[in-house]
C-alpha cells in the first residue's frame, strides 16, 4: 500500500534538494550538486602509490583527481596495462567506480568491484574467483523470496554476475520488468568490460544518472504517492523514469506561492538541524555529533509522570527510539551512535527497547543496527556512512 508521502525535486539558494515527506516529516533528504565526478561513475584510474601502513591505494581518475582505494580490492581489480596477479602496483591502470564522495579532509572512494544498481536489481562483477550469484532482499517475505529465486532468466545472469534483487521487486505485479533491467544492466556491464581494453587512462566508461533519478528509484514505493519538482529540467530528465515505475509526475507551476514554501522547506531543514528535538509527550532528544561518534540524550523535559514512573519512562522512550531513527535517516547520520535513554530498572524492559530500536532500525534503507547496552546502560547504534551527513552537505555548497 503506497502512503499519502510526497517525492520532492527543488531549487532552494542555488541548492537541488531531492526530499521525501510524509505529514509534517521529512523522511529523507539529498542536497545534491553537479560535480566533474559522480557516486557510481566508472573510470579507467592509474595507480600513484600504495601506502601498506593504511592498506590502501591512491587512484587518479584524471587531472590529478585522487581517490582512495581499499587494498583488499586488488583480488578483484581488472587490470589493464598487464596480467592481473591479485596485487597492484604503482603505474597500474585499472577499472574503478566512485563509491563516495570526498568528504572534509578524506579523498573520496573507489572500488575494483564494479556494480550497476537499478530500480529493481543490482547487477555487479563477480570478485576473487567466485562464481556469481543470486541473492534477494532480506526484506521480502519468505515466498517472493523463493519465487525470483527460482527464475530461470535470473539464475542465468547470476551465472555470470553477481545479482541483487531489491525490495522494490515485491511490489511488481508481474516478473517482467524485474528481468527487463536485470538484463539490461547485464548487457551494460558486459559491454563496459569489452570496451575498457582499447579505451585510452582517465576515461569514464560509464557515467551514473543525476542524483535525483537514483533519489527517486531508491525510494520505497510504499513511502510516497507522487513525486513534483518545480524544475523543467528535472521534469523532462524524470518522464521515462516515473512512466516506467507507474509513478504520478507532477510540473509545479505556481509562480506565486514558490514549491519551497508551500511544503516550509526552510523551516523543516532548521528543525533537522537543530541539537534539540521535543517529542509529543515533551520529552526531548539531544543530537550532538562529534568527530568520534554521536551522542543522543533522552530527557523527560516537561513531561508529568503519573504513579508508575518505570511505565512513563519506557513509554517515552519508545517514542524517543522512533524519533531517533527518523533521524538518523533524514540527518544522514552515520558511524558510532550512543543513545542515553532514560534509565530503567528493569532489565527485561531494557532488552525490550533494544529490540523495538533494532525492528525500527530495519525500516532504514541504510544498513543500520542497534548492537547492545554498555555497562554504562547506554545504546550502540552504528550506521553505514555512504554519503555525507546533510549537516556537511548544506555546508559543502
Amino acid at each position: 500500500m503506497v502512503s499519502d508521502g510526497k517525492l520532492l525535486i527543488l531549487k532552494l539558494h542555488d541548492r537541488r534538494l531531492s526530499l521525501l515527506i510524509n505529514g509534517n516529516q521529512i523522511l529523507s533528504v539529498r542536497a545534491q550538486q553537479d560535480t566533474a565526478i559522480s557516486v557510481g561513475d566508472i573510470y579507467i584510474g592509474k595507480v600513484q602509490n600504495i601506502s601498506r601502513n593504511i592498506n590502501a591505494a591512491f587512484v587518479d581518475l584524471g587531472n590529478k583527481y585522487l581517490t582512495f582505494l581499499p587494498i583488499t580490492d586488488a583480488a578483484s581489480a581488472f587490470v589493464l596495462n598487464r596480467r592481473p596477479d591479485g596485487s597492484l602496483k604503482a603505474g597500474d591502470e585499472l577499472l574503478v567506480q566512485v563509491t563516495k564522495e570526498p568528504m572534509k579532509t578524506k579523498l573520496a572512494g573507489v572500488t575494483t568491484r564494479l556494480s550497476l544498481p537499478g530500480q529493481y536489481a543490482v547487477v555487479g562483477i563477480k570478485t576473487g574467483g567466485a562464481k556469481g550469484s543470486l541473492q534477494v532482499s532480506a526484506k521480502l517475505d519468505a515466498a517472493k523470496q523463493a519465487y525470483f529465486r527460482d527464475l530461470k532468466e535470473l539464475n542465468q545472469i547470476s551465472e555470470r554476475f553477481r545479482l541483487i534483487v531489491r525490495t522494490n521487486a515485491g511490489a511488481l505485479d508481474n516478473e517482467e520488468p524485474l528481468l527487463e533491467e536485470a538484463g539490461f544492466l547485464a548487457d551494460t556491464l558486459t559491454h563496459i568490460l569489452e570496451v575498457a581494453p582499447s579505451r585510452t587512462c582517465f576515461s569514464c566508461l560509464y557515467r551514473n544518472k543525476p542524483d535525483y533519478v537514483s533519489f527517486v528509484e531508491n525510494a520505497y514505493r510504499t513511502e510516497y504517492e507522487e513525486v513534483i519538482t518545480d524544475l523543467p529540467e528535472v521534469y523532462d530528465t524524470l518522464k521515462e523514469t516515473c512512466r516506467n515505475m507507474g509513478i504520478p509526475l507532477r510540473l509545479y507551476e505556481d509562480p506565486l506561492l514558490p514549491l519551497y514554501k508551500l511544503y516550509s522547506i526552510e523551516q523543516r531543514l532548521e528543525e533537522l538541524s537543530a541539537k534539540k528535538v521535543w517529542l509529543k509527550s515533551g520529552g526531548y532528544l539531544v543530537i550532538e555529533p562529534t568527530e568520534a561518534l554521536i551522542s543522543i540524550d533522552v530527557n523527560t523535559g516537561k513531561y508529568e509522570s503519573g504513579k508508575d514512573k518505570e511505565e512513563t519512562f519506557y513509554r517515552i522512550n519508545r517514542e524517543a527510539a522512533e524519533m531517533i531513527a527518523v533521524h538518523l535517516r533524514a540527518r544522514n547520520l552515520s558511524g558510532m551512535i550512543l543513545v542515553d535513554f532514560i534509565n530503567l530498572k528493569s532489565r527485561e524492559r531494557e532488552v525490550e527497547l533494544l529490540e523495538y530500536m533494532r525492528g525500527l532500525l530495519k525500516r532504514d534503507p541504510i544498513p543500520a543496527r542497534a548492537l547492545d547496552m554498555t555497562a554504562l546502560g547506554l545504546m550502540e547504534l552504528t550506521r553505514k556512512k555512504v554519503a555525507p551527513s546533510l549537516a556537511e552537505q548544506l555546508r559543502s555548497q
